[in-house]
């Protein structure tokens, strides 16, 4: 039986579209555009993103040409198994995962903080505090109810998912356009000053700019599902990250336009505050949590199904415990691999707001891992595999190889303990215990399944249409 008959084909091209966007947008805008503003000023936080934006398109241009050309699920992991081989692959998927893990982690607290702002959730139930900020089991469960949503969402079929994402998708653009309003129209540019800061804050915004876009490497994680021709999924990809880079551009010049820089460092929510403020009304930031509340579900959503689909790929290739590459027999879902991350996304829930930012940096180093990895898979297969059909060929193969590589080199810099805002230890240690268990798993299938030949293993990974 032919992976496309187990797993069920049901994103069209503005589903796809709504994926990807979708879950590049999430919550993290809401609460750190001010945030970003006041770091690198409106100008060096726009610039931040717009050269953040071009670094994503030169990676982005590998993936575009190796999705159409290695159509099946799992992304990364397929690319850097045809380029690279075992464990090229499974080092990758073990990144992918912990960068759509990574935000989808902090989802959740997100969510509870949104639904906060609406309606005051009673603080019942103490159970600790992080980064200073205290954790109650009513908070908590508000948000573990939505994450058991979100997995079944992912659990009962791609229809349900691609709907919901599609729908929750526009409704946040409508909000984000009224918000957009508010700022041009009503809002003072005396807001905006400072224009620039200096060199610092720009890097401390370029660092967060990976965690910000990753969403649109979603795409090849759904090549087995998509009922759209091969040769525009690089368009759509492209048109995705063009989309997601003026999403964080205007959205940063609306916060700047709507509010003081010290109304922004004292909110609670900083663009719901500021919209507040440009409507003079506070129902105008309930009605922008609105909307930040459809972000953080797409985002949720997005990178569940991206997580499931890649742990599905490498167990399906018996590169993982076997259990986590079941599809079921009614849903045609990968569905114990959706209930082993949403159970991780559930668990996360009861870390409290206060860890965004471990969640956020330790999401974005895998980001720039994953893409590390694919633009090597791109350079190795245009080197080793120069006659694979490629459905879209990237112009300048070479320099463009080049390039990406030295791009994601240049991300995973910022990083390192060297680098000019490194990770810090728990951050770190999120990142070193996730590759460890990511390891352990694999080296029991590693041994379980030593058996399995490569031709046979291909065979899983690589199954073609029948």
């Amino acid at each position: 039986m032919s992976e496309n008959q187990n797993l069920q084909k049901s994103f069209k091209t503005r589903d796809v579209l709504a994926m990807a966007f979708g879950s590049m947008i999430g919550w993290g805008w809401i609460m750190l555009a001010g945030e970003w503003a006041d770091q690198a000023g409106m100008l060096g936080a726009i610039l931040a993103y717009g050269v953040g934006a071009i670094l994503c398109i030169v990676v982005g241009l590998a993936y575009a040409e190796l999705t159409p050309a290695i159509p099946f699920t799992g992304g990364g992991v397929v690319f850097a198994y045809k380029g690279m081989g075992y464990w090229p692959s499974v080092f990758t998927g073990i990144a992918t995962v912990l960068a759509y893990l990574g935000v989808a982690a902090w989802e959740g607290p997100g969510f509870s903080t949104a639904v906060n702002y609406l309606v005051e959730i009673p603080r019942i139930g103490y159970l600790w505090t992080v980064q200073g900020s205290d954790v109650y089991i009513s908070v908590c469960l508000v948000a573990i109810i939505m994450s058991v949503i979100i997995t079944a969402i992912n659990y009962f079929g791609a229809s349900a998912t691609a709907a919901f994402q599609t729908i929750a998708t526009v409704c946040l653009i409508v909000v984000g356009l009224i918000f957009l309003g508010g700022g041009v129209f009503l809002g003072d540019t005396e807001y905006t000053k400072p224009l620039f800061t200096d060199f610092g804050g720009f890097a401390a915004v370029l660092l967060m700019v990976p965690s910000m876009f990753v969403g649109f490497d979603v795409i090849p994680q759904s090549a087995s599902e998509m009922d759209v021709p091969l040769k525009k999924i690089p368009s759509i990809l492209i048109i995705s990250i063009c989309m997601a880079a003026a999403w964080y551009m205007l959205m940063i010049l609306a916060t700047c336009l709507s509010a003081p820089s010290d109304l922004r460092a004292e909110a609670a929510i900083p663009v719901a505050d500021a919209m507040a403020n440009a409507f003079g009304s506070p129902v105008w930031g309930k009605v922008c949590i609105v909307g930040a509340i459809c972000g953080i579900l797409t985002s949720w959503n997005g990178f569940l199904y991206g997580s499931a689909r890649c742990l599905y790929s490498l167990a399906n290739a018996k590169m993982m415990p076997a259990f986590l590459g079941k599809i079921h027999p009614k849903h045609k879902t990968p569905s114990n691999a959706v209930l082993f991350v949403g159970f991780i996304s559930t668990f996360a829930c009861l870390l409290g707001s206060g860890a965004l930012t471990w969640l956020v940096n330790a999401a974005a180093f895998g980001t720039v891992l994953t893409y590390f990895m694919v633009v090597l898979s791109f350079v190795f297969l245009r080197k080793n595999m120069p006659n694979l059909e490629r459905p879209y060929r990237v112009p300048a193969a070479k320099f463009i190889g080049t390039l990406a590589v030295l791009i994601s080199i240049f991300f995973i810099c910022l990083y390192l303990p060297f680098g000019p805002s490194p990770l810090i230890g728990i951050e770190w240690a999120m990142v070193l215990g996730w590759i460890v268990l990511g390891f352990i798993l694999a080296f029991y299938a590693y041994f379980k399944y030593k058996d399995v030949t490569p031709e046979e293993r291909a065979s899983l990974m690589f199954r073609k249409e029948e």
